[in-house]
C-alpha cells in the first residue's frame, strides 16, 4: 500500500501523455478531459500519501515530474495549437505569427521554473507564492470547451493571436510572481480561519452555475483578487 501514492502520481503522468496525443489528433476537448482526470489524481496522490503516512522524497520528485508534463507541457501545447488555428485568418506578418506561436511555450518554461522553485521554497507550506501550475492549466484547458460550446461569443477573442500572446506572457509572470495566494487547506471549519477559502468555493460554484464552460478563467481571476483581499500569510499567523 505504501506505493499507492506513487502509482496514482504515475496515473497523473499517463493522463498528461494521453492529453498530448489528443492534441496531436486535434481532439482538444478530449485532451481537456484527460487533464481534468490528471488534476483529480494530483489531488488524490497527496491525500493517499497523508492517509497512508507514505510521504517520501521520491514521491515529491515524482509528483513534480508528472506535473511538468500534465501541467507544463500540455497547456503550452494547447495554446500553441489554438494559436495556430486562429492564425489562419490573421493578417499579421507570417514571421511574427510564427514567433508568437512559439511564444506559447513560455507557459511551459515558466511552469518548469515554478515547479523547481516550489520544491525548495519553505515558505509555501500553508499557502502558495505565485499561481500553482494546476490552476493555470485548468484555466488554459477550459478554452477548447469554451470554443466548442461558445454561449458568450468568446471565440474571436480566444483565437486572436495578440490576446493569446498577452495571455501567455501574463500567465508566465503569474506563475513565478511573488504574490501569496490561498491554498485550499482547512485548519478548522471556522469562518474566521477560512474566510478566503469559503468565499472562493462559494463564488466558484456560482460562476460555474451561471457561466459554465467560461467559468474557469473567471474563477482563477477571482482567486488572485481574493488572495489580495485576504492575504494568506496574515491569516496563517
Amino acid at each position: 500500500m505504501r506505493h499507492l501514492p506513487n502509482l496514482i502520481t504515475l496515473g497523473n503522468l499517463f493522463c498528461g501523455c494521453l492529453a498530448i496525443t489528443s492534441i496531436f489528433n486535434a481532439k482538444l476537448e478530449q485532451a481537456g478531459v484527460f487533464i481534468l482526470l490528471a488534476l483529480l489524481l494530483d489531488f488524490l496522490d497527496g491525500f493517499a500519501a497523508r492517509a497512508l503516512k507514505a510521504n517520501s522524497a521520491l514521491g515529491k520528485q515524482l509528483d513534480s515530474l508528472a506535473d511538468m508534463v500534465s501541467f507544463g507541457v500540455v497547456p503550452g501545447m494547447m495554446l500553441y495549437t489554438i494559436f495556430f488555428m486562429g492564425s489562419a485568418s490573421s493578417e499579421m506578418n507570417p514571421q511574427l505569427l510564427s514567433a508568437g506561436q512559439h511564444a506559447m511555450f513560455l507557459v511551459t518554461l515558466f511552469s518548469c521554473l515554478r515547479l523547481a522553485r516550489f520544491n525548495i521554497d519553505t515558505r509555501q507550506s500553508n499557502h502558495f507564492i505565485g499561481l500553482p501550475t494546476p490552476a493555470n492549466t485548468l484555466m488554459i484547458m477550459s478554452f477548447p470547451f469554451i470554443l466548442g460550446h461558445d454561449e458568450f461569443g468568446l471565440s474571436p477573442l480566444i483565437y486572436n493571436p495578440l490576446f493569446l500572446l498577452a495571455l501567455s506572457l501574463f500567465c508566465s509572470w503569474l506563475l513565478i510572481a511573488e504574490i501569496p495566494l490561498l491554498a485550499l487547506k482547512f485548519r478548522s471549519f471556522r469562518w474566521k480561519d477560512n474566510r478566503g477559502q469559503y468565499t472562493l468555493l462559494a463564488f466558484s460554484a456560482l460562476l460555474l452555475l451561471f457561466f459554465r464552460y467560461a467559468a474557469p478563467p473567471l474563477i482563477i481571476l477571482f482567486y488572485v483578487i481574493l488572495s489580495l483581499i485576504f492575504p494568506p500569510e496574515k491569516i496563517s499567523k
